[in-house]
């Protein structure tokens, strides 16, 4: 039953970073859309509201928030190679560290979700307010991106979810893990006493 359990906490140790790295990428795409479109409708950086576009403004009012997101995206993947510091990935018995490890990742990963899902919404709430017919016009004058797709905003929850469910598992392995080790003391002590 170990070896099974070691199989699957090296996975989930792994697919930590992969998905930590995935919501880093993901953090680098998502301005992707509005800058290409909406970045040439403003005619006046020093004022962002003299621009062809109404509501061309959802591309600065989201800078501060990508920052941060990106940011909190750089943390994630350094608590996520904490869980390799620990050796959670190849550990036999958990201590108190790699509890914790798993603890960390887990948290992060709800806060990140729950802070990102909030302002995702909220901005995707203004990209519908954008004049997308002075977007088209623009578009069409100048040569740069049209589009009113909201595939940004909206593969948050694919993004987010595969977070969550690598951190729901890691924190499964965790309490798999200490049952095990609840049963090989018992063993262990049941075997002291028939030496006895």
């Amino acid at each position: 039953m170990y070896k099974k359990q070691l199989t699957v906490q090296r996975i989930l140790c792994l697919a930590a970073v992969i998905v930590s790295a995935i919501v880093f990428v993901y953090a680098l795409g998502i301005m992707t859309d509005l800058y290409d479109a909406l970045y040439d409708t403003m005619r006046n950086p020093a004022d962002v509201f003299q621009t062809d576009v109404p509501g061309s403004i959802v591309y600065y009012n989201m800078q501060a928030f990508n920052k941060v997101f990106l940011n909190y995206s750089i943390v994630l993947i350094l608590i996520s190679v904490f869980l390799f510091i620990t050796n959670t990935h190849s550990r036999r018995k958990y201590y108190i560290g790699n509890y914790a490890a798993i603890g960390v990742f887990a948290a992060a990963s709800v806060y990140l979700t729950v802070f990102c899902h909030i302002y995702i919404q909220a901005f995707k709430g203004q990209w519908k307010q954008v004049d997308f017919a002075a977007l088209k016009a623009h578009s069409e004058m100048w040569g740069t991106l049209y589009t009113e797709s909201t595939f940004w905003f909206d593969i948050h929850y694919l993004v987010f979810g595969l977070l969550l469910i690598v951190a729901g598992l890691l924190v499964y392995n965790a309490v798999w893990k200490y049952k095990l080790m609840k049963e090989e003391d018992r063993l262990l002590e049941e075997g002291r006493r028939v030496l006895q």
